[in-house]
């Protein structure tokens, strides 16, 4: 007893002493970065070439393509296409515009939203205007909103306060979460942070404040708020009742990773840029070949990890958050950069992607009008000749068997809401079997991208039936053998019209050189079941009026967070 009680009383101090801990944030105001930096340009030092690296997966290529060293290695990737290099680190994004405006650097390493959000300062000079040369990554799980227990949705969001990170990867992040729940900055409240973690200054800090409602963290910070990714207990560093709503594993085509470089750099000097690039695509192939490899080319794996954890993390030991950082980043490549920059029908392209983030950034008042951002037109035919890689053909992410397995569950439970991120329905006529492009083009090309967007996340694909057919004859008197066969019959015709839709959308992806994961999509029929008029007692209510009787005969998606479900999404 006295042992017991000894233990209570220390998990009391232990949390007592973490509340008190969790000193009161300094919030900053989030002024455009114009108002920040001044431009006084100055020629760029290329006697000593020196780019911006960030504490991120992708970076550890750019490394290992500089030798492992951060003073480019005689017989690297980078010295065999004549290119000496000083990397550094610079997580502070502002500091990083400061020293390209200056000239100490020719190059930018940050966000698409952290490049749109300098823009509008670097776009003033033609020497400084940001030339986009080469995407690295897509955050693929090393980003997370998490929420406390009063949202259930990002639709909740509405009103809110947010904890964000100004000048950092997570203004990206937010802007596309908001757009999809039909939000703004506008409809929330955003409390900026000067630093992205580690401090209490960060959004992790600002969320143990009562005011606070959600918080743009990584995922460290998240698992910690959320007791290891579950639901907060309130012990330790968790908040209770806090989860993780959505993470760059669900929404892994959001933050894309880039590197940009001054204007009157890239016009003078377009053969070692182009070298750059070159290097950086084969150290994406050398270091997925060395993880690959990894136990049999054992002393070049740890000696990437060690000179990756000193430049990224400040120590030669942090071996196992470098590896973390690596499973977090999705590497695009060659055929990633070809479709990012030059597909004009892939939803998340870089245009597409620029002007989404700086619509938001507008609205949170980052930016006063659009920026434009340039890009490189290189040969990426050339490119892939040059560095000898080659594309690989796409996997599923889903075990299809899993996921229906799961959906089915859920159906059965009524839970099919159950991580639901974002939800829209489609229309259709009585006795519909077809839904041709003609009709449902807008709705087509919305999931469309939401299906490009979050490649993490299911989508289910609902039909529901009128219960019409079903109402007259239980009012009728027929037997329950009658009143059945009409019920199977409609779930049936549901389950045909949903999968109607689904081979449609995909088809239509094709037909513009889109491809999507057919294992993403779940086929639901729900029949009678789900009724928009609702259930009275235990059965459909009936339709008062025309309007109503329409309003059932639909196909809802939605785009469903499965990540606790380890079993049924497949990383690549």
């Amino acid at each position: 007893m006295v042992k017991r009680s000894l233990i209570s009383v220390l998990a009391l101090l232990a949390t007592a002493f973490s509340v008190l801990s969790h000193a009161k944030p300094a919030y900053v105001d989030y002024k455009p970065i114009s108002e920040v930096v001044k431009l006084n340009v100055g020629e760029v030092n290329t006697r000593s070439l020196s780019a911006p690296v960030i504490t991120w997966g992708g970076d550890i290529a750019t490394l290992l393509a500089n030798g492992n060293q951060t003073q480019t290695a005689k017989g690297s990737i980078f010295d065999k296409k004549g290119l000496q290099l000083k990397l550094y680190r610079e997580d502070a994004f502002v500091n990083q515009v400061k020293s390209y405006v200056a000239g100490e650097t020719p190059f930018l390493r940050g966000t698409v939203g952290m490049i749109s959000a300098a823009a509008e300062l670097l776009n003033k000079d033609p020497r400084t205007q940001p030339v986009v040369i080469y995407q690295l990554t897509w955050s693929s799980g090393g980003d997370a909103l998490v929420v406390k227990s009063n949202i259930r949705n990002a639709k909740d969001l509405k009103g809110k306060t947010i904890a964000i990170q100004a000048y950092g990867p997570h203004v990206d992040y937010a802007a596309r979460i908001l757009k999809d729940a039909g939000l703004s900055f506008k409809d929330v409240t955003v409390r900026w942070l000067p630093d992205l973690t580690g401090t209490n200054n960060a959004p992790m800090a600002a969320f143990y404040e009562q005011d606070v409602d959600a918080a743009f963290v990584i995922i460290p910070d998240a698992l910690a708020l959320t007791s290891g990714g579950n639901v907060g207990s309130g012990s330790e560093d968790s908040v209770k009742g806090a989860r993780i709503l959505l993470s760059t594993r669900t929404a892994d085509k959001v933050i894309a990773d880039v590197y940009a470089v001054r204007k009157d750099y890239f016009d003078a000097h377009r053969s070692e840029v182009e070298a750059f690039v070159a290097g950086l695509l084969e150290g994406e192939e050398a270091l997925g070949k060395l993880f690959q490899n990894k136990t049999k080319d054992v002393k070049p794996y740890r000696t990437m990890l060690a000179a990756a954890g000193k430049l990224l993390l400040d120590s030669e030991e942090a071996t196992a958050d470098v590896e973390g950082l690596f499973a977090d980043a999705t590497f695009v490549g060659l055929q990633g950069n070809k479709q990012f920059f030059t597909d004009s029908n892939y939803p998340r392209r870089f245009d597409a992607l620029s002007s989404e983030v700086q619509t938001g950034l507008q609205q949170a008042g980052i930016l006063s009008k659009p920026a434009m951002l340039a890009k490189a037109a290189f040969d990426y035919g050339f490119l892939g000749a040059a560095v000898n890689v080659k594309a690989e053909a796409a996997k599923p992410r889903f075990d299809e068997e899993k996921v229906a397995q799961l959906v089915n569950q859920r159906q059965q439970q009524q839970s099919l809401a159950e991580g639901e991120l974002f939800s829209f329905e489609v229309f259709f006529q009585p006795n519909q079997k077809s839904f041709s492009i003609d009709l449902y083009q807008d709705s087509f090309d919305k999931v469309v991208e939401l299906a490009s967007t979050y490649g993490g996340a299911i989508i289910t694909v609902e039909g529901n039936s009128d219960p019409m057919e079903y109402l007259r004859a239980k009012k009728k008197g027929e037997q329950a053998v009658v009143l059945g066969r009409i019920k199977q019959s409609a779930r049936n015709l549901s389950l045909a019209r949903a999968q109607e839709v689904r081979d449609n959308i995909i088809q239509y992806a094709a037909g513009k050189n889109i491809s999507l994961d057919p294992s993403q999509f779940a086929v639901v029929g729900n029949g009678i079941a789900n009724p928009k008029t609702g259930i009275c007692g235990a059965e459909p209510c009936a339709p008062k009026n025309q309007q109503e009787w329409r309003s059932n005969m639909r196909v809802e998606f939605r785009i469903i967070q499965v990540e606790a479900e380890s079993d049924v999404f497949m990383p690549l």
